[in-house]
């Protein structure tokens, strides 16, 4: 028997702030764990995000960019829509169609937030991997979402160094059928190899005269964009975002930070993370907003970059994950207090949870100077940002709930699982193989969507969030599977048994420590180490492979895995050193039995 759905009523205001091609029946239809949003309705997203407001805002600004080296644009939304336009053209004169998938392999270039709404116009869905992703990890993703074309750029700027993203997806697509077209985007200059099937995309840009064709519009949950989330069992593990449902979530989202819809908005990230795509670009334009985007790397060429570009475009939202914020606390050099960040209205600290001493700098460092300070909670699987820490909802009440393991809510004080009791627009529709994603997130709980996240219950009705329940490990805000990196590990032939943890680092601010018992005792243990954070890197990315890796001679059988992961947590403690260590079975068992008393 299937539970009611619950949903805020307030969606249906939000949606008829939305341009619909065809209106929807209803806000919702079917239960808790499987139903549709706003059934009947179509609508195009592009044009929610650029057309609609071109009558009043053709001149604004839409997204201002900086490139790492120094170079800007200030692009306006009449001049993002006609690039839009012509790109659109562009893809549809290589084939690509309704539901059709097209990969993007770049960095955060202007280029690329056109490909993604281009995309969006004529209802192809785009995936967006990685910068960092290498050329096997690449491979795999880009079979998996079934694309003909991809779009990608000669070189990245990333850290004052080019990466070779041509050369990488060159050699991805050798391997993969499908791909017809590649379209590189000249950015650095760099000399790249040239193949049949490649494009020059200021070439087939040219010739596209710079007008809207009549727009198309798609079913409310048509399938908008592919991101994929730890790989799980050796192959890629993706999501599908839908339109409609997805639009609706970000312009509440959004529309409620600030009193004012149209702010300035800049979430510093990778365009491969969802959050990049969503806060950084689908919801500002959603809102008739400016969004600020950088490529590249935050500390070039100097410390002050972050608060140059604050002050310089005058942004008034600014989130960043507790990896940047540690960064921006390490640089003594440039204090905030002393930047010009009198713009700034709302920080928001988002992608992991953040400790006290971190969220304590920041109140002094940033607050004093006007600005509010959030911890926010979200998942990929949600759309991005959900809830904040300091009981504000700047959404339609998604019924969070901290409950323990029968269901049960907790009262103040209480430490459990994070819930959310009515439905959520900015779920994701479908896993890449086409399973609906809720049924599983609402197994657990009738009526709930269990969200994996342990939360602890406030007084005057505020949560604070302290990370995952499931065996994930957050590096530098990017979900590492510790399933996966302990899988990998035992495939290597001299591994008897693995068991994967997490430790702080400085830089990301957690990464993966992995325990190892080797098959023999005559095993160079360097050696092994080497091959295992190579494979480890090639097969699942940098992010998974483990900064420190602990060998031992026999594991007791009477530790669980879980046993383990303490232990290797209070190792780490002892030892803050990364790289190459040893222990004992009899030192294991001790460190259990300390962290058990």
């Amino acid at each position: 028997m299937h539970e009611t759905a619950h949903i805020a009523p307030e969606w249906d205001v939000v949606a008829r702030q939305l341009a619909w091609a065809r209106e929807p029946e209803q806000t919702y239809v079917g239960d808790s764990a499987r139903g549709r949003w706003f059934p009947k309705g179509t609508l195009n997203v592009a044009a929610n995000c650029l057309d609609r407001h071109l009558d009043d805002q053709r001149d604004a600004v839409a997204v201002h960019w900086e490139g790492e080296p120094g170079d800007r644009r200030s692009i306006t939304y009449g001049e993002l829509h006609a690039d839009v336009c012509r790109f659109a053209t562009v893809l549809q004169s290589l084939g690509v169609r309704a539901g059709d998938c097209v990969v993007l392999q770049m960095g955060l270039i202007p280029e690329a937030v056109v490909a993604m709404l281009a995309c969006a116009r004529i209802g192809a869905v785009h995936a967006v991997m990685p910068s960092v992703l290498p050329p096997d990890a690449l491979e795999a993703r880009i079979a998996d979402a079934a694309a003909q074309v991809v779009v990608t750029q000669d070189g990245a700027w990333r850290h004052g160094v080019i990466l070779p993203l041509k050369a990488r997806v060159d050699e991805a697509v050798a391997a993969v059928r499908d791909v017809e077209h590649t379209i590189v985007v000249r950015r650095t200059g760099l000399d790249i190899a040239w193949y049949e099937g490649d494009r020059w995309y200021h070439e087939l840009m040219e010739p596209v005269r710079p007008q809207a064709e009549p727009v198309r519009s798609f079913p409310a949950e048509h399938p908008l964009f592919i991101v994929h989330l730890a790989n799980r069992r050796g192959r890629p593990n993706a999501i599908v975002h839908g339109s409609g449902n997805f639009l609706a979530y970000l312009l509440a989202f959004h529309g409620g930070l600030l009193d004012r819809r149209d702010h300035t908005f800049w979430f510093p990230s990778e365009i491969g993370w969802l959050a990049c795509q969503a806060h950084g670009i689908y919801g500002p334009l959603a809102c008739g907003g400016t969004s600020v985007l950088f490529e590249g790397m935050l500390d070039t060429p100097s410390h002050d970059r972050v608060w140059q570009v604050v002050e310089r475009y005058g942004v008034e939202v600014l989130a960043a994950t507790p990896s940047l914020i540690r960064h921006l606390r390490a640089w003594k050099d440039s204090p905030p207090r002393r930047r010009g960040i009198a713009s700034l209205e709302l920080f928001v600290s988002a992608g992991e949870a953040i400790d006290e001493d971190l969220a304590a700098w920041l109140r002094r460092e940033v607050g004093t100077g006007g600005a509010r300070i959030v911890d926010a909670w979200g998942q990929t699987e949600l759309g991005g940002l959900v809830a904040f820490n300091s009981g504000d909802r700047p959404v339609p009440d998604p019924g969070l709930d901290v409950v323990d393991g029968e269901g049960r809510s907790l009262p103040v004080g209480g430490e459990g699982e994070l819930v959310l009791r009515h439905r959520w627009p900015g779920t994701c529709i479908a896993r890449g193989s086409g399973d609906e994603v809720p049924a599983r997130a609402f197994a657990r709980f009738p009526g709930m969507y269990a969200t994996g996240d342990r939360a602890l219950r406030r007084p005057g009705g505020t949560l604070r969030f302290l990370g995952r329940i499931d065996p994930i490990i957050t590096v530098s805000g990017q979900l590492v599977s510790v399933t996966e990196v302990e899988d990998a590990l035992l495939e290597h032939p001299f591994v008897a048994r693995a068991v994967v943890s997490e430790r702080p680092d400085p830089r990301t601010n957690r990464a993966v420590v992995a325990l190892v018992e080797p098959t023999g005792a005559t095993v160079d243990r360097e050696e092994l180490a080497g091959e295992l954070r190579s494979y480890i890197a090639d097969s699942l990315g940098g992010l998974s492979r483990p900064r420190t890796i602990i060998f031992t001679d026999s594991v007791p059988p009477a530790l669980s895995g879980e046993d383990l992961r303490r232990a290797l947590g209070a190792m780490c403690t002892a030892r803050p050193v990364a790289g190459l260590l040893s222990t004992t079975a009899a030192e294991l068992a001790a460190l259990v039995n300390a962290a058990d008393s």
